[in-house]
């Protein structure tokens, strides 16, 4: 194999695939990314067996081949190259030389024959979607989804496709993101995306109109974005019945001010640290919501005014879930639905149901 490329691009292109490649392993072609010439360029890819990224860069190629070469090193080498322009030729040894201006590198590869290949998608089942709207939806559900593996299945994002609409819910046993989008599609399907694969998702996506396609297999899944095929498992399972958990009904409703709570939420938190963990007291009534907060360093309290219709009450959050929901909806405004301290907060838009986010209460001391 023998080619020369930009460098620039190539480090571009290795940053982001890196991603994809396991840092330990048993198998060490699993800790290298695979590049190999094609007819459009050099392609390459990083595969950790539950999520793979590949992407074709341009090259001038005098010689046809493919190997797999250390991941890390490849990455800190090629960032650090001073010309603009870099040579790679692979011998029949398995040595990989790499040359820019007056530096040069011989590396032990491993042979390609080693690497597994990425899972196939079929081609039949396949959504399109703009990238902001992507970004969004994944933004306001993510935050929601498990980081523990107690139920493996709540580590990732439920996406549910109907005819012109795709869903996005995300639960992790103390709150629930839901997300709803009216898109072209005929599909009638749902599946659920590694959180971790949704991270690296967001990361690629821009902030344009632009289109995307998202390939759907039976057990892996496909997004093109940008240049880059990002393929990653499905996880296996049942989710939550979140229609089951949404309450139904409420007997207090209140409207807010977004930036208002948020600030005065983050204000009476200053006195929650890791080992003084203490909830955040609400009292609602006369049309203002009271804060206060009390752990073993001192105690905090604030307020500021709302619109409430319905019954006062008086109930407890973990700040940081309930700054989550917050911080993630849109709108100056935000509807806040209440159903008695032991039931949970739902939040909504004003108008509309493009969003909810639901978030358990914690149930309160009497103060002495």
């Amino acid at each position: 194999m023998k080619f020369s490329c930009n460098k620039q691009i190539l480090v571009e292109s290795v940053s982001i695939i890196q991603r994809a490649v396991s840092t330990k392993s048993s198998i060490a072609a699993l800790e290298g990314i695979l590049i190999k010439t094609t007819q459009k360029g050099i392609e390459l890819c990083g595969y950790n067996l539950e999520l793979g990224m590949k992407t074709t860069i341009n090259a001038n190629i005098t010689e046809s081949g493919k190997t797999i070469l250390n991941a890390k090193l490849l990455g800190e080498i090629v960032r650090r190259l001073p010309a603009d322009d870099v040579y790679f030729t692979t011998d029949s040894s398995n040595i990989t030389f790499i040359q820019s201006g007056p530096s040069e590198f011989s590396l032990v590869s491993i042979p390609s024959e080693e690497y597994p290949e990425l899972p196939g998608i079929p081609e039949d089942q396949v959504i399109e979607i703009t990238q902001s709207l992507l970004k969004s939806m994944i933004k306001q559900t993510i935050f929601a989804v498990a980081d523990n593996d107690s139920r493996p299945i709540h580590t990732g994002t439920l996406f549910e496709l109907t005819k012109n609409k795709l869903n996005l819910v995300s639960v992790d046993g103390y709150r629930l993101a839901y997300r709803e989008e009216i898109i072209q599609n005929n599909l009638e399907t749902n599946f659920v995306v590694p959180g971790k694969t949704l991270s690296e998702i967001l990361k690629l996506l821009n902030d344009d109109d632009s289109k995307i396609n998202i390939h759907i297999g039976r057990r892996h899944i496909m997004f093109q974005i940008n240049g880059y095929d990002i393929t990653s498992r499905l996880l296996e399972g049942q989710f939550l019945d979140y229609h089951a958990a949404i309450p139904k009904h409420h007997e207090t409703e209140l409207v807010v001010k977004t930036r208002t709570i948020i600030e005065s939420i983050e204000r009476v938190s200053l006195l929650i640290i890791d080992r003084l963990k203490s909830p955040v007291r609400c009292l609602i009534e006369n049309d203002e919501i009271k804060l206060s907060c009390t752990t073993q360093i001192g105690r905090a309290n604030d307020q500021f005014d709302i619109k409430m219709e319905g019954d006062a009450l008086e109930i407890g959050f973990n700040s940081r879930f309930l700054l989550d929901a917050l911080r993630n909806a849109e709108g100056d405004e935000i509807k806040i639905l209440l159903n008695g301290p032991t039931n949970p907060m739902v939040v909504r838009p004003i108008e509309g149901s493009s969003y909810l986010f639901l978030v358990l209460p914690v149930r309160l001391k009497s103060e002495s």
